[in-house]
């Protein structure tokens, strides 16, 4: 029960918090300020706006669950991400979500791969990917031999570093959103004269005001810790059964293993019937 103590309040989460992000983001208005800050021109969205979307192409495909997923009125496609933890697969992985967008576009008899929209990903991350001390880098395809030649696939990854170092080389107003997203508070909006930064701000408090969200929040944290404690459970029950194997094999009843691994006689029972079952399988 203490470690329910440990939890952030939804009041207290910035917007580099996923479940934060994906709420406020839901708001179609808002992820378009967001994406007007990024591209810094005006983008229409449609009405429709979708957090947490899953693709899966095939049963035996890996699914991809999206942040939040748009299109514009010229059928540009939008996905942004909100990547909390660093991990070394983040390059491949946008990859990998640039192809099942790509495949979920296409329906099946299009006769010309011209018809592929336009489609961006974006990744925003409070630590900078690839150590160049950028706040946006952009990559498109272009040609080794011929580097000024793009390959106009209409294809292009973003990513995002709220930590960057170049603030003469992107807009003011990129700046302070991606400082904003750290500091989501009141005082950092206030330093801000952007619009945009402030519609995102009245909306993030919307948000954390409202109770039903904040049940929301309550039962997607009580969900991830049950699921984290089952793991470690799980983890704990399989070592134990490594160890009653090697015990077993050595002709230890189940007593005297119980009294050398501390744990009660019938947990171990239940351990060995479970062993003898995996063995009939």
């Amino acid at each position: 029960m203490n470690k329910k103590l440990n939890i952030v309040p939804l009041k207290d989460l910035n917007l580099t918090n996923r479940f934060l992000f994906d709420e406020v983001m839901e708001d179609r208005q808002t992820h378009r300020d967001v994406l007007e800050i990024i591209f810094q021109r005006e983008i229409p969205l449609l009405e429709e706006n979708e957090t947490e979307k899953e693709l899966r192409v095939s049963p035996l495909s890996r699914s991809i669950r999206m942040d939040v997923f748009a299109m514009d009125e010229e059928d540009k496609v939008y996905n942004t991400e909100m990547q909390q933890k660093k991990r070394s697969d983040l390059a491949k992985r946008s990859r990998y979500y640039q192809s099942m967008i790509d495949t979920s576009l296409l329906e099946p008899g299009i006769p010309s791969y011209n018809l592929l929209k336009d489609s961006y990903i974006i990744m925003i991350m409070p630590f900078d990917l690839f150590g160049y001390g950028k706040y946006q880098y952009t990559f498109r395809s272009v040609c080794c031999e011929v580097p000024e030649y793009s390959l106009e696939d209409g294809a292009t990854r973003i990513f995002l570093n709220t930590r960057g170092t170049n603030p003469q080389e992107v807009s003011k107003e990129l700046v302070e959103f991606l400082r904003y997203l750290e500091h989501t508070t009141d005082e950092e909006a206030g330093k801000t004269d952007s619009r945009r930064i402030q519609r995102i701000h009245s909306r993030v408090r919307k948000v954390k005001n409202s109770e039903e969200i904040g049940v929301k929040y309550m039962q997607a944290w009580e969900e991830k810790y049950y699921e984290r404690e089952e793991a470690k459970a799980e983890g704990k029950a399989e070592q134990l059964k490594d160890i009653i194997k090697k015990k077993l094999a050595k002709n230890q009843t189940p007593e005297k293993i119980a009294e050398a691994l501390e744990t009660s006689e019938e947990t171990i029972r239940a351990l060995i019937e479970e062993i003898e079952k995996e063995r009939i399988l």
